[in-house]
């Protein structure tokens, strides 16, 4: 069965996850990303006798059929295609269970590649108990089937706020962006030979151009003997250092075009008023990158656990299609109204 017609942007489909990814055609999604109930932490009205996920008996039960879904899912997804998975924790009597990285490694083990364990800090954070710090954040895992695959650095780079002015006369520079202080250092090192000091001197001009021309926005400039080695010293294990020994000097970089955004998130959580019985809603910023960055213009964002179509919706204002899975008619009811009044299809 192919996710969507043609013609379709989106679809919602009425059933148990399991069953309507086993009628999905291989290879017929280019990213996945949901938020599957959490273990022990409701019940949802489905309005059928299929088992809910989360309602387990044991939480090992609970890793066993998330990890079987997602084996099932995987086989859907693309070859270059990505999957996002956000989960949350869960104490029993007293004790964290650790149930997001009990998932995580199982899905490891089933074949999954992990690229990132992105901290997603909700900002606000619950205080239930006096004995323990307040919770204020969850994970949401990245999983590729393939070492390559697609990845648009460039939708997501966090642009600069403005270029460098290069200051030839400074008698400081914070940032080196001067170039000075490193000149300075190369004259004076007593660790570096006569070529290795006109090589260094060579890059500096280079980088420096570069600044001048747009295409770096600032750099850090490391010299045998003047600074210690980034991360370690050994060169079995430090690139870094290897370039130390081998040619006296690296260069780091800040292109203009800006950086990748870091693996903490700072996202509110979904806070803004709904009629909806749904108690548990991510909100769509915290799908904008992995959106962005993993799913192609016109490419197929699945969710298997739907809840009320946020993955779809987030999916359509990014100029992506949606598909969602949900067992219960009011969430799907819900999630139809929703994309048919908030703009997307305008």
């Amino acid at each position: 069965m192919t996710p969507l017609q043609e013609n379709e942007r989106y679809k919602f489909y009425l059933g148990d996850c399991m069953s309507v990814l086993k009628q999905m055609d291989d290879r017929s999604v280019n990213c996945i990303i949901t938020s599957p109930p959490y273990w022990g932490m409701r019940s949802y009205d489905n309005g059928s006798d299929v088992h809910e996920i989360g309602n387990e008996n044991r939480f090992e039960q609970y890793v066993s059929a998330l990890t079987e879904i997602f084996d099932e899912a995987r086989r859907v997804l693309k070859d270059d295609g990505s999957f996002w998975l956000n989960l949350g924790d869960k104490y029993v009597d007293k004790a964290l269970l650790g149930m997001p990285w009990r998932v995580a490694i199982s899905l490891i083990d089933s074949g999954w590649i992990m690229r990132n364990d992105v901290i997603w800090h909700q900002l606000k954070g619950t205080q239930s108990a006096k004995d323990r710090l307040r919770d204020s954040y969850e994970h949401v895992f990245h999983f590729v089937k393939s070492k390559k695959y697609y990845y648009d650095a460039d939708a997501i780079r966090i642009k600069p706020s403005k270029l460098p002015v290069i200051d030839a006369e400074a008698t400081t520079s914070s940032t080196g962006v001067s170039g000075k202080k490193y000149r300075r250092l190369i004259a004076e090192s007593t660790e570096l030979t006569e070529q290795e000091k006109a090589n260094a001197t060579k890059a500096l001009d280079e980088v420096l151009a570069e600044i001048r021309s747009g295409l770096v926005n600032d750099f850090r400039m490391t010299i045998r003997g003047a600074q210690r080695t980034w991360h370690s010293d050994d060169v079995k294990i430090s690139g870094r250092a290897k370039e130390l020994v081998n040619r006296g000097y690296y260069i780091m970089k800040i292109y203009a075009k800006g950086h990748l955004p870091s693996d903490v998130w700072n996202i509110v959580t979904e806070d803004t008023w709904r009629t909806d019985k749904h108690c548990a809603v991510y909100p769509e910023e915290l799908l904008r990158i992995p959106i962005l960055a993993t799913c192609p213009e016109g490419g197929i964002v699945l969710d298997p656990f739907n809840g009320t179509g946020t993955t779809v919706s987030a999916s359509l204002k990014l100029g992506r299609k949606g598909v969602g899975i949900d067992l219960s008619p009011e969430y799907i009811k819900t999630s139809k109204d929703r994309i048919a009044n908030n703009g997307t299809l305008l």
